[in-house]
């Protein structure tokens, strides 16, 4: 077993809560969609706007929730801690989702939960149990345990741009975008300043999330480490995969360069930092 990661063959799927996180940035309501029509059994639907994102703020495209919605989201899903069931979490395999409701467990301190590597259809097809429609859960009360240190905000990097923190900021949009060569999403090109490249998608291979050498290059193990993308969910990847790998000091920037901009300026081209 990973630090992050697990395949469906090596979990308790009787000693398991199960998280579906399917999503597609395209279409909104799929996910909730494909889970009203067939999930794993027991499974409750983390929505990424709905749920992992307050998108009432001005803080990006996909913004940080706040404590108190997170809390309520782990207590009407009935996580516990300090219990030996693990939380599982999957998506439709080789995407951001999964890694997104994984970040937000573990900033809300729940060390028992997992990302499963395959996607849906592969759980499915290991012969897991499923059903449709809505999951009668027992809700819990908690006393949250928050894990601060894995988030950052645009003051802290800003902190960063201005060199009063020394930490590196890893970019994990397409090159281009990086470059700031094109910009489908957002109204200006560019990069946070003196942020590296590492392209998320190439952590895809064979329809599961894995390590890649190339990343290893890019950043290394003794280096403090902000992931940003567009909007926080891409990045989710990448600092889901530098823990895997055993990367200590690694946060998440939620806001990510969809935030940066609305008071900061980007640069364009490599970085000279």
């Amino acid at each position: 077993m990973g630090n992050v990661f697990i395949s469906i063959k090596d979990l308790d799927v009787n000693n398991t809560i199960w998280i579906d996180a399917r999503y597609n940035l395209q279409n909104t309501e799929e996910g909730r969609n494909l889970y009203n029509q067939e999930h794993v059994k027991g499974a409750v639907y983390w929505d990424l706007e709905k749920d992992l994102s307050d998108m009432t703020k001005d803080e990006g495209r996909h913004p940080m929730p706040d404590k108190g919605q997170l809390l309520s989201l782990f207590e009407r899903s009935g996580l516990q801690y300090d219990t030996d069931k693990t939380i599982a979490v999957y998506d439709q395999g080789a995407s951001p989702f999964a890694t997104r409701a994984w970040w937000m467990l573990q900033y809300g301190g729940f060390k028992n939960a997992k990302i499963v590597k395959e996607g849906y259809i592969a759980i499915k097809e290991a012969g897991i149990a499923v059903q449709s429609g809505e999951e009668a859960v027992s809700t819990t009360t908690l006393k949250p345990r928050w894990q601060d240190d894995l988030y950052v905000n645009r003051i802290g990097v800003k902190e960063i741009v201005d060199g009063k923190v020394k930490k590196v900021l890893l970019d994990a949009r397409a090159e281009a975008r990086y470059l700031g060569e094109i910009e489908p999403l957002d109204k200006i090109a560019g990069h946070i300043p003196g942020a590296r490249n590492f392209d998320w998608e190439q952590l895809k291979a064979d329809g599961v999330l894995t390590t890649n050498q190339k990343l290893h290059d890019v950043v290394q193990q003794d280096e403090q480490i902000v992931v940003y993308c567009g909007s926080g969910v891409t990045a989710s990847p990448l600092f889901a995969i530098l823990k895997e790998d055993g990367y200590s000091n690694v946060q998440l920037y939620t806001g990510s360069y969809s935030d940066w901009i609305t008071e900061y300026a980007p640069e364009k081209g490599i970085s000279k930092k």
